[in-house]
């Protein structure tokens, strides 16, 4: 299964010598704990790069495709796609549309209407749009074995070879805005922000830092007297000081953290213009 390839680079190349759909998550969990074979899911990030999959184990089967609501929470199954999560009425209005702006950018329908929400998150990708909006939000993962735990508690994590069922997001009364930097559209972001109220708590979420997207709490106070330019700037400048930035080819740390300033800066301001 060759990835896109430009000429002068090496062709990537999975191979799968298995393919399986189990009828349970017993089942599935079982062959997963064999470290050749690999849960797929929509094969978008898997398929490019060079592995040789002994089984692949397909969820789809699993009822896992579905977004359910009730009074209390949003119960979004791992093989939910991210097109899926952009087009839910009831989502994005809980979340004020930030649900659809954090996965519009990423590369485009056809694309979104594979990955699945399981395969983002449980991957943990430091330039995860998706990962980076979650975390702004009162979410947690429900895992086969493990079960239900913080999705800030998952995404510090390392990957095992547990089976992500479902997010759980409750519906604490809130305000979400989410952004991101990218040099062109589609493109992975240099840096992704997600602002949130949830409740009484301030937070921001910064990701693509490169590295994996971590929580910052208004620690200092900066906004217990609500959102003005000045407390909005000041929590924007506490932001850059505390979260670390590194350097890749789409960017230097030293933009990184002006990024982190500007764009949290920006979300705050959102949150502030919402009824």
């Amino acid at each position: 299964m060759p990835s896109h390839h430009n000429k002068g680079e090496p062709l990537l190349m999975m191979t799968i010598q298995k393919y399986i759909r189990p009828a349970s998550l017993e089942e599935a969990y079982t062959l997963n704990q064999v470290r050749a074979n690999r849960l797929v899911g929509g094969m978008v990030w898997m398929k490019m790069s060079n592995r040789a999959v002994n089984t692949a184990i397909d969820l789809s089967g699993l009822g896992l495709d579905a977004i359910e609501e009730n009074d209390r929470e949003f119960r979004i199954g791992a093989m939910v796609t991210l097109r899926q999560l952009e087009q839910h009425p009831g989502f994005n209005a809980y979340t004020r549309g930030a649900a659809a702006a954090s996965v519009q950018d990423i590369v485009g329908v056809q694309f979104r209407n594979l990955a699945t929400v399981g395969g983002s998150i449980f991957s943990r990708f430091g330039f995860s749009d998706l990962l980076t909006f979650f975390l702004s939000l009162d979410c947690r993962v429900e895992l086969y074995k493990a079960g239900t735990i913080s999705l800030e508690e998952f995404a510090k994590a390392q990957p095992d070879r547990d089976i992500l069922v479902r997010l759980v997001v409750k519906k604490v009364p809130g305000r979400f805005s989410y952004s991101a930097m990218r040099i062109a559209r589609t493109d992975f972001p240099v840096l992704t922000c997600a602002v949130s109220r949830v409740g009484d708590e301030y937070r921001a979420v910064i990701g693509a830092r490169p590295g994996r997207a971590m929580v910052v709490r208004d620690e200092e106070g900066l906004l217990a007297g609500g959102i003005t330019p000045e407390s909005a700037a000041a929590f924007g400048k506490y932001a850059a000081r505390v979260v670390p930035a590194g350097s890749n080819s789409r960017g230097s740390a030293a933009y990184r953290t002006r990024l982190v300033s500007t764009l949290t800066r920006r979300g705050l301001e959102q949150l502030g213009r919402m009824k």
